[in-house]
């Protein structure tokens, strides 16, 4: 009786050592796959789906002002910049967005070995906006299709120089989320002609080159990062009266109150757009419905 138990407890014994092995391997092995993927950081959400596109399930992607923050104001935290020392590629935007005049030479210090692709690369940059007397140039680049299919170049050609021996695969991906880019930038323009919309009243001046490419009219409350005044609201007021605009837009990291306050005196809404989602695809076709609206 007693030699049984002890076979019992031996068998336990030795079934709790696989089970335990197996476990700390498959962990093991998860583990070093996700460590076989290329770390890529970059600073907005649109990019997040870019790099995915094309890197696939080859790469982590680190986002760096993460959804519903504003990259104007956003600075990283801690565990940030800690993620940063193991990248191995940061897509910046290039276009002089405010996180990145703010941060890049500390993000490039923390990690000097790591490739800087700048996304910007090829794309004509415009002034901020008409009424901005500053030399400032619009960092929104990315809210326009047919730049979003430059950024993605870029972003490959990256790939492709820290991982060479992927280089078929990656460029596969980039050719594939081309052409839905092009899909995406036909639709908005067969939507706007449709919908025979010219002019959008924002709070923030983030669709200057989305308004550009599809022949519209942006009005921003908020120029120069300054909050609206009176007689700026005033004028959006009589804008949206003259036209009949009964829609207006604003963002989900700022305050609505300015645009609710035209709102309310011409008898219209407030409709939330995003610039920063990052699923870009879905998320533009979104915002062409939202405009077209108005």
């Amino acid at each position: 009786m007693e030699k049984r138990r002890i076979i019992i407890v031996s068998l336990l014994l030795i079934f709790i050592l696989t089970a335990g092995l197996f476990i700390y391997f498959a962990a093991s092995g998860q583990e070093e796959s996700d460590n076989s993927k290329l770390n890529v950081a970059v600073s907005i959400g649109p990019q997040v789906e870019f790099v995915k596109a094309v890197g696939g399930d080859k790469v982590n992607v680190i986002l760096m002002v993460p959804s519903g923050s504003d990259p104007h104001t956003y600075e990283p935290l801690p565990e940030q910049l800690t993620n940063i020392s193991k990248a191995r590629m940061y897509a910046e935007v290039g276009s002089s967005v405010e996180f990145e005049t703010n941060y890049m030479s500390k993000i490039k210090s923390i990690n000097p070995d790591m490739l800087i692709v700048n996304c910007s690369k090829g794309i004509e940059l415009m002034p901020n906006t008409a009424e901005n007397e500053s030399d400032e140039v619009d960092p929104h680049v990315w809210t326009s299709p047919k730049n979003a299919k430059i950024m993605v170049e870029n972003i490959c050609h990256g790939l492709v120089q820290i991982d060479p021996a992927n280089k078929d695969y990656y460029q596969k991906n980039r050719d594939q989320y081309l052409q839905k880019l092009d899909e995406l930038d036909k639709n908005t323009t067969k939507t706007f002609k449709e919908k025979n919309t010219s002019i959008i009243l924002v709070f923030h001046p983030a669709f200057g080159y989305y308004a550009k490419a599809y022949n519209l009219t942006m009005i921003a409350a908020m120029i120069n990062d300054e909050e609206p005044s009176p007689q700026r609201i005033a004028m959006m007021v009589d804008t949206a009266k003259k036209n009949n605009i009964k829609v207006v837009f604003t963002e989900p990291q700022y305050n609505p109150k300015y645009m609710q306050s035209v709102a309310s005196q011409i008898g219209g809404r407030v409709v939330f757009v995003n610039d920063l989602d990052e699923n870009y695809l879905q998320n533009m076709e979104n915002v062409a419905k939202a405009f077209a609206g108005s």
